[in-house]
């Protein structure tokens, strides 16, 4: 096995580094409070200054043909391998870039998959181009893990579905345009051959949307209610009642999206706090504790970057990694509260402090972190869920 990126891949690594230097500024990283794998700490207020660096950012990464990087070229992509695209997202999550959203991570990719040639017309050119972004309308107040439960229907009208209930955690809905949504469009079918993928504009009449302020005090989720909304049948992604087998592979597309580098950037900045700090009059980098402690993180770190580079090998092979994307997830989001757990441990009772205390630590990260990390076991599929897929598909198990 060959852990070396070839010739061109390390040439493309350089050049994707480069420009993240140029286009970024020079403090973007060090401001960001994200914390790697949790859904709470995204800074998705609108605030005006960060969406307009973010809009730049991406503008120019629609420019490098970046946003849509492993996109067929008739579709605007650059056809770069995954592996490539595995390098450009590592780096992006390096340097907390405004990357792919919902709309160019997930929807995109699942309508190549299994949208008709229709759907391609219609919403390829449109998110290839960054003039949408889009929410995750999955959740349900009784509907999580349990997606096949799902109670939001959609009848058909006309020309026109009609969709009432209620969705839940909706990530950015307060600032997407669209919503990449899975409704019950039979409800007299097995519960997993009644289920359907619409795209709804956030715009049309009978929409509510609610902010839901999380631990951390930020405004990343919503619930949103749907009262009698109308949206053209022409919004129906791939065949009618398909939508759960769709689900699965597009949960795929979601479970690849680690932001892997972000782990190894707090771990840089944690090992630099301890490099420079002291305790009790001594350099709180000779602890033995402290070393061992970073040096487990920094192995675990590189477990999942072995399996984030083997999945989109996989990939290039024209290999399903469902059972590998599934793993990775699961390494990552515990990843991210064993990193939590170990900077608290590390900074004491200074690492409760938040970032608006003159003492704090480490940039205040630590609590949000620790906060945070909650959210990344259960997100697009809880560390249960993954070690059960785990089991059934790459174990051969049964199911009970």
């Amino acid at each position: 096995m060959d852990f070396q990126f070839n010739e061109q891949e390390t040439a493309f690594q350089n050049e994707v580094e480069e420009f993240l230097k140029k286009e970024l500024p020079p403090d973007w990283p060090e401001k960001s409070t994200h914390w790697p794998g949790g859904y709470g700490s995204m800074e998705m207020k609108a605030d005006s200054q960060l969406l307009d660096v973010a809009g730049r950012f991406r503008r120019k990464l629609v420019e490098k043909g970046w946003l849509t990087i492993a996109w067929p070229k008739e579709y605007g992509g650059k056809q770069h391998t995954y592996m490539e695209q595995a390098i450009f997202d590592e780096r992006v999550s390096y340097y907390r870039a405004p990357g792919m959203g919902i709309a160019t991570g997930i929807a995109g990719p699942s309508i190549l998959r299994f949208g008709t040639e229709e759907n391609k017309q219609q919403w390829i050119p449109k998110i290839a181009n960054a003039e949408i972004e889009m929410w995750l309308g999955y959740s349900e107040p009784d509907s999580g893990s349990d997606l096949a439960s799902i109670q939001t229907t959609a009848v058909e009208d006309g020309d026109d579905f009609v969709v009432n209930g209620q969705k839940i955690w909706g990530t950015i809905a307060h600032i997407a345009n669209y919503a990449w949504m899975v409704v019950r469009t039979d409800p007299d079918a097995p519960k997993h051959k009644g289920i359907s993928f619409l795209i709804v504009d956030n715009k049309s009449p009978g929409i509510t949307i609610r902010p839901l302020i999380n631990i951390v005090g930020v405004h990343s989720f919503n619930e949103i209610f749907f009262d009698n909304v109308r949206v053209p049948q022409k919004h129906l992604i791939g065949e009618k009642n398909m939508g759960f087998y769709y689900l699965m592979l597009a949960l795929d597309f979601e479970r690849l999206m680690v932001g892997i580098g972000g782990f190894r950037r707090v771990l840089e900045e944690l090992v630099e706090y301890v490099r420079h700090a002291e305790r009790d009059g001594l350099p709180l980098g000779k602890n033995v504790s402290v070393r061992q402690k970073l040096a487990l993180i920094s192995t675990k770190i590189e477990v999942a970057y072995m399996f984030f580079w083997r999945t989109a090998e996989m990939l290039d092979k024209g290999l399903s990694p469902s059972v590998e994307a599934s793993a990775l997830k699961l390494i990552c989001t515990e990843l991210s509260r064993q990193l939590a757990d170990t900077a608290m441990e590390i900074l004491g009772p200074y690492g409760q402090l938040m970032m608006d205390s003159k003492w704090v630590p480490f940039r205040g990260m630590a609590p949000r972190g620790y906060l945070d990390c909650i959210s990344a076991t259960i997100g697009a599929g809880s560390s249960e869920i993954m070690r059960n897929i785990m089991a059934i598909r790459g174990l051969g198990l049964p199911r009970k």
